[in-house]
């Protein structure tokens, strides 16, 4: 491995570190930044978005409530995602293909689970989603996202 793939290597890892990070916190504007201008964010047999702001809209039009949400309990709505074991597929100076699971945690435990099967290409300094298929494996039957896809 030479030094230009371990830093395209370590910048993959960063943006899928700053998507998970500026979802868990809401901040639609800069998950989608995790993209390139014209990237396409696809949830697999839902919808599919193309473009940051398309990415936004999809995802909830970035609003934020000034309350956040509460769950049954009374207690405040958090969400964290984890994503495990980042394979690199391939690997070339224009274009990274990559796979690996996630899982988002709730006040509940988790919620859902599945799949990101990722391309990356250059974009100044780093390295952004150029197209991103999340594949739902499962979902807990009371979780945040059963309840937001059956509206």
């Amino acid at each position: 491995m030479n030094l230009a793939e371990l830093h395209a290597r370590e910048s993959v890892g960063d943006t899928v570190a700053r998507y998970t990070h500026a979802g868990d916190g809401g901040k639609l504007a800069e998950l989608a930044d995790c993209f390139t201008p014209d990237g396409t964010l696809e949830v697999k047999g839902r919808s599919s978005a193309t473009g940051r702001k398309a990415i936004v809209d999809m995802l909830g039009g970035g609003a934020t409530p000034a309350d956040p949400p509460r769950t049954a309990s009374g207690a405040k709505f958090f969400q964290r995602h984890f994503v495990a074991n980042l394979t690199f597929d391939s690997i070339t100076p224009d274009r990274i293909e990559t796979r690996a699971y996630f899982v988002v945690f709730g006040p509940g435990g988790a919620d859902h689970w599945g799949r990101y099967r990722d391309v990356f290409v250059p974009y100044g300094e780093c390295w952004l989603i150029a197209h991103r298929v999340a594949a739902l494996d499962a979902m807990a039957p009371d979780s945040f996202l059963a309840a937001r896809w059956s509206q």
